[in-house]
């Protein structure tokens, strides 16, 4: 799959859904098992991965200020760990709004 930035520019940058589910799984251009292998025992950030974290943060911004529901699902072959993951991507809409950006 494309990043998140790339699907949704082949959108045109349009949300037509009340809703929008943003699902972070493997790494770009790497497969399944190399991912499990990557990632396995799940305990810790094998690997921050600052695009797919900066296009999540936007596409969230820009769902919110739309009036409109993110869900995101992280699993843990993206970066090793999922609750991590999912507290840095917290992390990092906070300091956005904080900024008011």
């Amino acid at each position: 799959m494309p990043s998140l930035r790339e699907q949704h520019q082949r959108m045109d940058e349009h949300f037509t859904a009340p809703f929008t589910v943003l699902r972070l799984l493997t790494p770009l251009k790497m497969s399944y098992e190399a991912a499990k292998k990557r990632a396995e025992p799940y305990t810790t950030i094998v690997e921050e991965l600052p695009e797919m974290r900066r296009d999540t943060v936007d596409l969230v911004k820009q769902l919110v200020g739309e009036k409109r529901h993110a869900y995101v699902l992280v699993n843990n072959r993206s970066e090793g760990n999922a609750p991590l993951t999912i507290q840095a991507l917290r992390n990092a809409l906070q300091v956005a709004e904080s900024y008011g950006r």
